[in-house]
């Protein structure tokens, strides 16, 4: 099972909507994800393998070089892209 941290700035409005999303594409098309949502205070203790966040933070992560795979989603509502961009991360 891949684990993924889904986490924004403050860890409140976008990213638990986001995560909402994402549990909703997992479920839908069984990938083999487990989600937690955080700030990205978090991050720094987070040992799973993907962070999902908007496309703007993930910009300033991929900076950072964190050795997770870094996802940035345009539209917290749109589950084509959260779908596509889970699916090219895991494969």
């Amino acid at each position: 099972m891949v684990k993924a941290l889904v986490a924004c700035r403050a860890g409140v409005g976008s990213s638990l909507m986001l995560k909402i999303k994402v549990e909703e594409v997992i479920r839908e098309h069984k990938l083999p994800l487990e989600v937690e949502h955080a700030s990205l205070d978090a991050l720094p203790g987070f040992n799973g393998d993907i962070v999902i966040t908007l496309t703007d933070v993930a910009d300033e992560l991929a900076e950072r070089h964190i050795p997770q795979k870094i996802i940035g989603i345009n539209s917290v509502v749109d589950k084509e892209e959260i779908k596509r961009q889970l699916e090219n991360v895991l494969n």
